[in-house]
């Protein structure tokens, strides 16, 4: 039996059942990636002796009675993370040759709950990019179309998955960096509530790996189905034993409902910055189909709903500001330059995002309060509906383009040409205030590209839009593997 696409829940009971043994998924695993990944890319760090000893402890673990929740699943790890021995570089030349002597705190926990470490997969430059790319690893590939990106930027993660290398894998986001690949490979992935999984050692290379509170930016689980992401949430949620873990424990409530049909959804397929394409749409709508034809109560708009326009420039202000703050003063002075060149009638996201740069401290408080009443907003809008529906990205999966900046790049919707950077509007929906949401696959373009899109939660309700997904799952699909 080929083991390669089952899911980490099948492959946890196969083992427990003594069906399969690790040693025999860890092996079938490395032989698919050793035929398969000279083509995709995926796998930019491969850890296969590791591995291979990693399995057979599983297999004497299991042998004694031991029972842990991804004891003996091949998985695989954005290269981002620090583990212990292995180059962390985030595709930065510079640091090619950083080597960490300890496990990011992720890392460790999934060693922890038994899973066997494959390798590291591929990220674009610095994480900046919706593509996964860089001089030292070269470029990822969509598993449906070699000609397109897998996304960033954990596009190695989600590749790796659509080709069935490993059963799940841990990576990050802050500007859709788990949805988007997700939504263009055709897999799963959730980014948890803000600061519900401890960060450390997920740093830029050589940095000291401190427990930091990250604004935006969180880690999260990726999966070949919703079950799957739950399994991986429930190890990887808590708190830095270096920190709030010295006094608090961890329990996220239940989903708010078990059944389709007690579901209030409110469905977003427009935003009134940039068009939402045809096919992402099509996807959208077949979400909501399904929510209807379960017996859920839909809805396409409510008064309740905090603006797009502003949220998305918020986000753009928040996301910027924090990107450049450790940028030399020259470059800082230039971006001060060109910020100040700007017309005052310039409200576009570019200009939002250029004048985010040079950011004072009181303005970075401004926009941090403004999103403070966001949130406000938010818990309104939870309070009527349990879960919103929308896109992760306008369109499915773009063909490469490795032009230098990305300022300069364009992205086709349905035929019109439109910044690239605005794309990102669906992904900050939910970033912007810390909310949790889940990318699931939607159905194919008519090109045959993955089409997904995200469910948004109640922040710290996590596991309602994973049960919502699980339920959708049952409903229109989920994962199907590339030819």
């Amino acid at each position: 039996m080929e083991w390669s696409f089952q899911t980490a829940e099948e492959l946890a009971a196969a083992l427990r059942a003594g069906e399969v043994t690790s040693v025999e998924l860890t092996d079938e695993a490395i032989a698919r990636i050793e035929r398969d990944d000279k083509v995709i890319n995926a796998i930019c760090v491969p850890d296969f002796d590791r591995a291979r000893a990693a399995a057979r402890g599983a297999d004497q673990a299991r042998a004694r009675g031991e029972d842990r929740p991804l004891l003996g699943i091949p998985v695989t790890v954005k290269e981002s993370y620090n583990v212990a021995g292995l180059p962390t570089t985030w595709g930065m030349p510079q640091h090619r040759d950083f080597v960490p002597a300890e496990d990011a705190v992720q890392v460790s926990r999934i060693k922890a709950a038994g899973a066997v470490v494959l390798g590291k997969t591929n990220v674009p430059l610095g994480l900046q990019d919706i593509q996964s790319f860089n001089e030292i690893y070269g470029t990822t590939n969509n598993p449906w179309d070699h000609g397109r990106t897998s996304g960033g930027s954990s596009g190695g993660s989600a590749a790796a998955l659509a080709c069935g290398f490993g059963a799940l894998s841990i990576g990050s986001d802050i500007g859709g960096s788990l949805r988007t690949p997700a939504h263009f490979c055709g897999v799963y992935a959730h980014k948890p509530t803000l600061g519900l999984a401890a960060n450390r050692g997920m740093d830029l290379p050589s940095a000291p790996a401190l427990p930091v509170d990250l604004d935006l930016a969180v880690v999260g689980p990726m999966a070949r189905t919703a079950r799957d992401l739950t399994l991986l949430l429930d190890v990887m949620a808590g708190p830095d034993p270096l920190t709030l873990g010295v006094a608090h424990h961890l329990r996220l409530p239940p989903a708010r409902h078990e059944r389709l049909r007690d579901y209030r959804v409110l469905i977003l397929d427009e935003h009134p910055l940039i068009p939402t394409g045809s096919a992402v749409r099509a996807g959208v709508n077949r979400v909501a189909d399904a929510l209807v034809d379960g017996g859920a109560h839909v809805e396409r708009h409510s008064p309740l709903l905090p603006d797009l326009a502003e949220a998305a420039t918020l986000y753009n202000q928040l996301l910027f500001s924090g990107s450049v703050a450790r940028f030399p003063v020259d470059a800082y002075d230039q971006l001060r330059t060109r910020a100040a060149g700007l017309s005052a009638d310039d409200r576009s996201l570019d200009a939002a995002r250029l004048r985010a740069m040079v950011f004072s401290h009181r303005d970075w408080l401004e926009a941090n309060h403004r999103r403070e009443l966001h949130r406000h907003g938010w818990r309104q809008v939870f309070a009527e509906f349990d879960v919103v529906v929308c896109p992760i990205t306008p369109t499915p999966a773009f063909l490469h383009d490795h032009s230098p900046n990305p300022l300069e790049r364009r992205i086709g919707i349905d035929g019109v040409e439109y910044p690239y950077l605005d794309q990102l509007v669906w992904a900050g929906l939910a970033t912007m205030p810390g909310l949790p949401a889940t990318a699931i696959p939607a159905g194919r373009a008519s090109d045959g590209l993955p089409v997904g899109a995200q469910l948004i939660g109640p922040m710290f309700e996590d596991r309602t839009p994973l049960r919502l997904a699980e339920l959708l799952e049952q409903k229109i699909g989920g994962f199907r593997a590339p030819k």
